[in-house]
């Protein structure tokens, strides 16, 4: 019977937490064994101790670790990633804590995953949780639960985006298929432990945004294989413990995690062109000179600069 570990990363989000929790505990179990690792990352409320009281509560088998400072995305995410794998884990589950699961999740990922032994990492189907679209007046009532957040990734190499195809959409079944794609979102993906034991970890130079996409294109570079399974479905509240988007944080993490990205994968044309604008982001607001400043004096990692923020 395969292990499964799923990787559950808390900062001062506790009532998210233990939604998503509750959401797993309904999860349909299969052919597999279910391990569930939250992550702490330094919160400074009483996040722990609600956690604590829910596993207690619930009887779980849940396994806390509580980093005592906060580790951003990629680092707090190592930490569980490698208790996983010293515990012998066949797959990692990457899972947001902002989120809610179908009882059918596992099975259908663990499917893909099984189907092709060339298959490295899944992602689901995710939709904005209800009530969490980003322009929800737009939708009819009926609608709302199921508007799109990502149905496969998307990259534009000539301007280093990374996109959510189908974002805003309301879902009538047009990416239904099963099907490689550029990236799965480290919001909820199904990691073989032979990619972590041939490309390493996630990147902790991003702290937080692009480590995910940047993971999936080690990975493929290393001959894995990337599909998005649209059968698989998960709920996203989207962005609650780092800002909603355009939020200063999200700016500056994405504007110096855009240039880590773009200087490491895309062509030397297009870092030429990144560089140039580069100058432009310097002088176009606070936020993106320390971003970009942090860059280049190789201030990575957790942003030396942010806290003036």
């Amino acid at each position: 019977m395969k292990k499964i570990a799923v990787i559950i990363l808390n900062w001062n989000g506790k009532e998210d937490t233990l939604e998503c929790l509750e959401s797993i505990q309904n999860m349909e179990q299969g052919t597999f064994n279910l391990k569930v690792i939250v992550v702490d990352n330094g919160s400074t409320d009483d996040s722990v101790d609600r956690i604590k009281k829910f596993i207690d509560s619930e009887k779980s088998a849940i396994k806390l670790v509580e980093n005592q400072e906060n580790l951003g995305f990629a680092g707090g995410n190592n930490i569980g990633i490698k208790h996983a794998l010293e515990n012998e884990a066949d797959y990692v589950m990457l899972l947001n804590n902002d989120t809610q699961v179908d009882k059918n999740l596992m099975t259908e990922l663990l499917k893909a995953m099984e189907q092709n032994k060339n298959v490295g990492i899944v992602g689901p189907k995710i939709y904005f949780a209800k009530g969490y679209e980003y322009h929800r007046h737009r939708y009819k009532e009926t609608e709302l639960g199921r508007i799109i957040w990502y149905a496969g990734g998307l990259i534009d190499w000539r301007n280093v985006y990374a996109s959510h195809r189908g974002v805003d959409e309301v879902d009538i079944g047009q990416y239904d298929k099963v099907e490689e794609t550029a990236f799965t979102t480290g919001c909820a993906m199904l990691v073989k432990k032979e990619v972590f034991g041939e490309i390493g970890f996630l990147d902790e130079k991003y702290f937080m945004y692009l480590e995910d996409v940047d993971l999936c294109l080690r990975a493929r570079k290393a001959g894995f294989k990337i599909l998005y399974k649209p059968q698989g479905i998960v709920w996203h509240k989207n962005a609650q413990s780092s800002g909603q988007p355009g939020s200063p944080l999200h700016t500056y993490y994405l504007t110096r995690n855009r240039l880590i990205f773009g200087m490491r994968h895309a062509s030397l044309r297009t870092k030429l062109a990144l560089l140039r604008e580069s100058i432009r982001l310097y002088f176009k607001s606070d936020v993106e000179r320390w971003a970009v400043s942090d860059f280049f004096l190789g201030r990575l990692g957790k942003g030396k600069s942010y806290g003036t923020i």
